[in-house]
């Protein structure tokens, strides 16, 4: 493809800017730094939902509640490759953005091609408008990154549903308004099947959030346990044993949102640190930034691959299914790297520390993001059957019914 913008591009990146210019928070939305979004601090976490919400509902106001929606639904309706240029521009400027790609990245999409007017009416305006936060309740402990393995059950009284199990690695629940469900309702059926698609309200009675407190002392993920939950039958999404094919709508947008994502960490960034801790002229250090950048510039433009996919309504292909496992690794060189530059200095904590140890979150919060979304080694099973066409995994438990797959 060709990478330089046309001009109607140019001319919406400067719209972008313009509103963007006259629009962002005198503060720019707080602090960047990750420490401050997820730190184990309620009062630090509970002012940064607030900020989100605040500058989500500007954006609706002027008009930029979503790059990529249709227009009848609030959004813009333009292509994948809109969506990157603001997000590019708004990532320089403003940093409380972080609590809405569940729910406007993944939910909104989802119910937009599966969900009844009612739901659509329900659900579409809140979360554009940022009155509602969104988290995803898809993995279990036993089931991990294999959805099809999940045991959530759900069995239906009169109009309702009655719903146990356990997710785990939820990110936001603790301050989601509603979720995403996965729960099986037919356990007869083959483990990809009899699996119903829900929306649930987090403030439902029986529903149990617990922290997992990470290695950064963090707690942005969390398990879920479900016990006697009543949902109403019409929170159900594509209906009854049919829930796949909403699934699949749900992790192609997830696919989507890691191609279009932004760095956390920006090589200018890397560069000052290396000015800072006098490892500028380490030629080591220097060679290692130099394929730090080259990294970052790869991942760019498979994020342009999948922007342009995605903007022509096709589903991603390979560049998605290697872009998760890219960005992954990525973060691990990048870490051992700035812990490198920090020296000794890097066994330092918090306000003893370095940029109030930035760096060192950065290091230690690299394995969240190589289990979240699929882990490290799901990714490469996928790779190597789906985009390599090696041989599966031999699976003893394909087509036959998910009751009689041993625990």
């Amino acid at each position: 493809m060709d990478f330089d913008e046309t001009p109607q591009e140019a001319a919406f990146r400067a719209e972008c800017i313009e509103w963007l210019d006259a629009n962002i928070p005198a503060d720019g939305g707080g602090p960047r730094d990750q420490t401050a979004i997820t730190i184990s601090d309620p009062d630090v976490e509970n002012a940064y939902v607030a900020r989100c919400k605040a500058w989500q509902r500007t954006k609706y106001d002027g008009g930029w509640g979503s790059i990529t929606w249709p227009v009848e639904y609030g959004g813009k309706g333009l292509s994948g490759i809109h969506d990157g240029i603001f997000k590019e521009e708004e990532a320089k400027r403003v940093s409380a953005t972080g609590v809405f790609a569940v729910g406007i990245g993944m939910a909104g999409p989802t119910l937009i091609a599966h969900g009844t007017d009612a739901q659509k009416e329900r659900f579409l305006p809140a979360m554009l408008k940022g009155d509602e936060v969104w988290c995803q309740l898809f993995s279990e402990p036993v089931a991990g990154s294999d959805l099809g393995g999940l045991r959530t059950t759900a069995v239906r009284d009169g109009d309702e549903w009655v719903v146990n199990g356990q997710k785990v690695w939820t990110s936001g629940a603790q301050y989601s308004d509603w979720g995403i469900l996965l729960t099986r309702t037919d356990p007869n059926q083959p483990k990809h099947r009899g699996i119903t698609y829900f929306l649930v309200d987090m403030n439902t009675p029986g529903i149990e959030v617990r922290p997992l407190v990470q290695i950064t002392g963090a707690a942005h993920f969390n398990e879920v346990f479900l016990s006697d939950v009543r949902i109403p039958h019409e929170n159900i999404l594509g209906g009854v044993n049919t829930g796949w094919g909403p699934i699949m709508t749900t992790l192609s947008n997830e696919r989507a949102l890691i191609g279009g994502s932004n760095a956390r960490t920006r090589f200018n960034e890397l560069v000052k640190l290396a000015q800072q801790t006098g490892t500028d002229r380490n030629p080591v250090i220097r060679q290692e930034l130099a394929k730090t950048y080259t990294r970052m510039e790869i991942l760019k433009y498979q994020g342009y691959r999948v922007r342009t996919a995605t903007s022509r309504g096709e589903l991603p292909g390979p560049e998605s299914s290697t872009m998760k496992l890219a960005i992954s690794l990525h973060f691990g060189e990048m870490g051992d790297l700035v812990m490198a530059m920090n020296g000794a200095a890097g066994m330092l904590h918090g306000d003893s520390a370095l940029d109030e140890g930035r760096w060192q979150y950065e290091f230690l919060g690299q394995w969240a993001s190589r289990i979240g979304g699929g882990t490290d080694n799901i990714q490469r099973n996928t790779i190597s059957e789906k985009v390599l066409g090696l041989p599966p995994d031999i699976r003893v438990d394909k087509g036959i019914p998910f009751r009689e797959i041993p625990s």
